[in-house]
């Protein structure tokens, strides 16, 4: 029933697009999950080929680092560092510096939503502390985290989709990421500062007396310590090992979870079971479109038109509109089965999470630390975060754009 089919993926896509569905009470999630229950119930797939579309290696990957990174907040980490962060005796555009490349390493490893969440509000009130606006802080976190989880496989889910699917080298990626993100760190910065002209030292909304406060966690210098062992293992097998890297991840956080003070129940709370559900619902609604010939014809309809998706500059265009429309983990989905050219997983990994800081809906990141300042009265609106997130967006694919047309053409 190809037509039920393709009504379902569009109506599941109308929901990526909106948030949710009209008059119902379901956020992406919830619509992504319903669109798969709808494919099976109409028999459009059997409850095996649903199975069989999901997967496994990515979720597998996804699950593990989210225990990894519920070790290091558990543990404190993200609290710790923060702070000492906040504490260094630098002038303000050179603490924003500092902000921004500890926001883009944490995040190329431990997950860039994961470090908006635990980071942003121990930010605001240690830039409180210091008398510094918050705002600026606050959005070069978002960009910062953004950018820095684009430098590895492993920074954020859609790059984790894209390397398990393509199999894609861990080094070898991270030698082409490695320039296009730090060109674009360097450029946020100066964008930052720019935009802020001289706004950095002064606080604009007076701090209420019976304003709550972010309690931080103390440092757990064990915890922690088996958190950053088990990390670096974990990296140093995907640089030199050749064992798949979702049973090495999840070994990883099998071990983890072995302790006699952090109960099982705290570290699998902190886990995103949400997106998790969010990712199988999207595996099974695009193979059943798949199944339809319909992308497969419209794909060739694009080519005969003179705008192949298998080439590296139709392919950084697409990805950077459906990344816009969709959100980018639905729009790698899409994309994936036309990454044919050697560039196409860098391009599809690069794009797709740098243009996530156009908007404050482009990623989950930038909607986190939004809604943080909003729990302590900073109000971050579309036009306000746009005036630093277009412009970063703007000089970071600019980046990319020149060194993938320079790799092309190489």
């Amino acid at each position: 029933m190809p037509e039920l089919t393709v009504a379902i993926f569009f109506v599941v896509y109308l929901g990526m697009i909106l948030g949710g569905l009209p008059f119902l009470q379901l956020d992406r999630t919830g619509v992504a999950l319903l669109g798969a229950i709808a494919l099976i119930g109409t028999d459009a797939l059997t409850l095996q080929e649903a199975a069989e579309a999901i997967h496994l290696p990515t979720v597998i990957l996804l699950f593990a680092f989210m225990v990894l990174s519920a070790q290091m907040r558990l543990g404190g980490f993200y609290d710790w560092v923060t702070l000492r962060l906040a504490k260094l005796p630098l002038a303000p555009p050179l603490l924003l510096g500092a902000l921004i490349l500890a926001s883009a390493a944490l995040s190329a490893v431990f997950s860039n939503d994961i470090v908006c969440l635990a980071v942003a509000p121990v930010l605001i009130d240690a830039c409180r502390a210091r008398r510094l606006d918050p705002v600026p802080f606050l959005l070069a976190l978002a960009c910062a985290a953004n950018i820095g989880s684009a430098a590895t496989l492993i920074g954020n889910p859609q790059n984790m989709l894209i390397g398990q699917t393509l199999q894609l080298s861990f080094a070898g990626y991270l030698r082409e990421a490695a320039l296009p993100v730090a060109a674009g760190l360097i450029a946020t910065w100066a964008l930052i500062v720019a935009r802020t002209r001289g706004r950095l030292a002064s606080l604009e909304e007076p701090v209420a007396a019976d304003e709550p406060r972010q309690e931080s966690a103390p440092l757990d210098r064990w915890q922690t310590a088996k958190g950053l062992a088990a990390a670096l293992v974990i990296v140093v097998c995907f640089l030199f090992a050749p064992w798949p890297r979702e049973v090495v991840a999840l070994t990883g956080a099998g071990v983890l979870m072995m302790s006699r003070k952090l109960h099982s129940r705290h570290m699998l709370g902190l886990v995103d079971w949400e997106l998790l559900v969010l990712f199988m619902g999207l595996f099974v609604v695009n193979h059943a479109l798949q199944k339809t010939g319909l992308p497969a014809a419209v794909v060739s309809d694009l080519a005969a038109a003179g705008l192949p998706l298998d080439h590296p500059g139709p392919l950084f265009g697409a990805t950077l509109m459906l990344s816009n429309i969709v959100s980018n983990v639905p729009a790698v989905m899409l994309l994936l089965p036309s990454a044919a050219h050697s560039l196409a997983g860098p391009t599809l990994a690069l794009v797709s999470t740098l243009a996530g800081n156009l908007f404050i809906v482009g990623s989950i990141a930038n909607i986190i630390v939004v809604d943080a300042a909003a729990r302590r009265g900073i109000a971050i609106d579309w036009r306000r975060h746009a005036r630093v997130g277009v412009p970063v967006t703007l000089a970071t694919l600019a980046i990319t754009g020149g060194y993938l047309a320079l790799r092309v053409g190489s």
